[in-house]
């Protein structure tokens, strides 16, 4: 909880000034535009009306704005414009890596940390060079535009370099990260039959050496169009391959051979990379991403709504399997230094990253709103943990952020003039779609407005637009980072289930989300997860605001099976008695309202989340509901498998588990 007590959503913790209004990227872009005779763009919200009143106008001026190197006409911006289809740029051919590595100076480009105090840095120049090497022996392995590159790296520089290799000879990038289990790898890898698979023996987290050789060999195994495997040695140099991994090349190997980068300029659609969905409820949906539609919108979000820049150092807590991944690789599209850290944020103690920050000279630290609570409920100021007055931006993502906990950053973490960014996107469109804004305020709660180019709503049933009440998220015109497809969906029908079949032609992005009548909003959870009361609809963001500001709570997961379902993890020591159930029930009455009391309090020993932090509210659901485990959670994908099973043993029926039983 914020020092402050509660505190109530929307309130302004931070406005910017005026020297930061001025040094920000955006207020740049928007004189460039006024340069060209779009002089009445004088705010964000005459900017944001102009990106989605004039979409061909905007996305265009981002190609020139910065840039982008590419050969065909620009003209027209869009072929086709509904959706699902969008057809973006038809006659100009770019690649992804060419864009990326157009800074060759010494400066740091890929700053890497391992959790046991390992470093190494690689500048612009260095990161170049290796890409080329990279590429010019993926080519001498038979991988050529269009081959599918799998890749079970951590979040070190040799994954992105891959990545950028690929990209530049037109191969198709997909990653996972090596903590994922053997059966996820496979679900995801095996529906894209890749041609090269790029291991690792092992890593570090949490102090302990996870090997992974055994793993690397059964994904070997089963996944029979993988010709060769690439083999990059993280805990043992040298350590002799199992027989069982087969034509193995060691990573070293590809970069023995110096070639400058040459890139193969494609077709704006051509694929770039293949994300998935979290496979929690179900074989994983590829996603399928383009070199054209990423490279506009990474370049518009880490300038614009990120304010990156060539001086800027980007570090975000991250896995090599999650989108904010691409996201991080994709610093270099705007000159700014990445930093990677591979291991646990908690190793030897929560005050590593903040540490991390002083010492690599951050300048935006994302994190997410899980790890932020933690700190906080440890009693830690990352302020007085290191001295983070380099930190102008602070980012956190990944799922809502309470008003209590923006305002506990500004009073435990702001060391200077921070800028809180908070956003909310997701791995279909592989960027943000609402966020905090550069120019705007900080609103406790909330995200200050869409970002540029998306047309964001709250759809009614009816497929009306609300304000001030929640409503289905939904994007009423395209974005060019839309996938351009999901892998194995020859007649969209997949694609067509996932995003378009509520509203014709309009894309549902699966959350509840309320705008406020002055621009700003808040996500209030997945709307697959909704809640039901009286026939009022509810976010699950608002009962975990509650039941996690309870000191004696640390996690919790609200589900709707017709009866509403409430289960609370206690911290250490606490025991889960009659006094503490009556104290909860009463805060979510008086907080929220009689309908928000739950029909079912239990203290569970775990709330299940996915490798990267998000609770499991549908398949817990649906365990509730009768449902196959096996069918519709995918333990592979999950932070702890094991953490379903107290569920799955309360799904089997009385005399299963007792109510408070821990």
């Amino acid at each position: 909880m914020s020092g402050r007590g509660p505190v109530e959503p929307g309130t302004v913790l931070w406005t910017p000034s005026p020297e930061r209004r001025e040094a920000a990227r955006l207020t740049g872009y928007r004189r460039w535009l006024e340069r060209r005779g779009r002089d009445e763009l004088a705010s964000y919200g005459d900017l944001w009306r102009f990106s989605v009143g004039e979409p061909e106008a905007f996305w265009r001026s981002i190609l020139d704005h910065f840039d982008v190197p590419h050969d065909g006409d620009p003209e027209p911006v869009l072929g086709r414009s509904g959706m699902p289809g969008a057809d973006w740029f038809p006659n100009v051919r770019l690649n992804y890596a060419e864009v990326a590595l157009r800074r060759r100076d010494e400066a740091p480009a890929l700053i890497a940390r391992r959790e046991d105090g390992l470093r190494r840095e690689l500048s612009f120049g260095e990161v170049a060079r290796q890409v080329g090497s990279v590429a010019a022996a993926l080519r001498t392995l038979g991988v050529g535009p269009g081959d599918r590159v799998a890749s079970c790296l951590p979040n070190v520089p040799e994954a992105a370099i891959a990545l950028l290799a690929c990209a530049g000879i037109g191969a198709i990038w997909s990653s996972c990260a090596p903590d994922f289990g053997a059966r996820a790898a496979i679900d995801r890898f095996a529906q894209i039959e890749p041609k090269l698979l790029l291991g690792v023996d092992g890593y570090l987290y949490g102090g302990r050496r996870v090997e992974r050789l055994e793993e690397l060999a059964t994904l070997r195994r089963e996944l029979p169009s993988v010709e060769t495997v690439v083999l990059l040695d993280y805990l043992e140099p040298g350590r002799e391959a199992p027989a069982a991994l087969g034509p193995s090349v060691r990573f070293g190997a590809l970069l023995e051979r110096d070639a400058e980068p040459a890139f193969e300029r494609l077709p704006f659609s051509h694929p770039l990379w293949i994300l998935y969905s979290s496979g929690t409820t179900g074989l994983p949906k590829g996603i399928v991403h383009g070199h054209g539609g990423i490279v506009l919108e990474h370049l518009k979000s880490n300038a614009f709504h990120f304010d990156l820049g060539a001086a800027d150092r980007h570090y975000w807590f991250t896995s090599s399997g999650w989108m904010i991944w691409n996201v991080l690789a994709g610093s270099l599209l705007t000159g700014t230094a990445a930093v990677l850290y591979d291991g646990s944020p908690a190793q030897p103690d929560l005050g590593t990253t903040w540490r991390l920050a002083a010492e690599e000279g951050v300048t935006f630290f994302g994190t997410s709103p899980p790890f932020l609570a933690a700190c906080q409920r440890e009693g830690l100021s990352p302020r007085r943990a290191a001295d983070l007055a380099g930190v102008r931006t602070l980012g956190c993502a990944g799922s809502p952020a309470s008003p209590e906990l923006c305002a506990w950053i500004y009073d435990e973490i702001a060391a200077g003039d921070l800028w809180l960014y908070c956003g909310s996107g997701g791995t279909d469109v592989a960027s943000g779609l609402v966020s905090n804004q550069p120019l705007l305020p900080v609103y406790a709660g909330e995200m200050a407005a869409p970002c540029l180019g998306v047309a964001a709503a709250a759809f009614d049933p009816g497929g009306r637009p609300v304000t001030g009440e929640l409503g289905e998220f939904v994007l009423t015109q395209p974005l060019p980072s839309m996938p351009l497809s999901l892998w194995n969906d020859p007649d969209g029908s997949r694609m067509h289930a996932s995003y378009f079949d509520t509203y014709p032609g309009v894309w549902r992005h699966g959350d509840w989300i309320r705008f406020t009548e002055r621009g700003s909003c808040a996500i209030t959870g997945r709307s697959d997860a909704t809640l039901n009361r009286g026939g009022v609809r509810m976010g699950t963001a608002e009962f975990y605001r509650v039941v996690e500001e309870l000191p004696e709570i640390t996690d919790s997961l609200v589900v709707d099976t017709g009866r509403l379902w409430l289960f609370i993890v206690t911290a250490e020591g606490v025991p889960f008695t009659p006094e503490l159930e009556v104290r909860l029930r009463r805060a979510l009455r008086e907080t929220l309202s009689p309908r928000h009391e739950p029909d079912e309090v239990r203290a569970a020993p775990a709330i299940p989340r996915t490798l990267n932090g998000k609770k499991l509210e549908v398949p817990v659901k649906r365990i509730l509901a009768g449902e196959d485990p096996e069918r519709v959670a995918n333990t592979g994908a999950l932070g702890d498998p094991r953490a379903l099973d107290f569920y799955v043993e309360l799904a089997a029926g009385p005399g299963e588990t007792r109510k408070g039983d821990r």
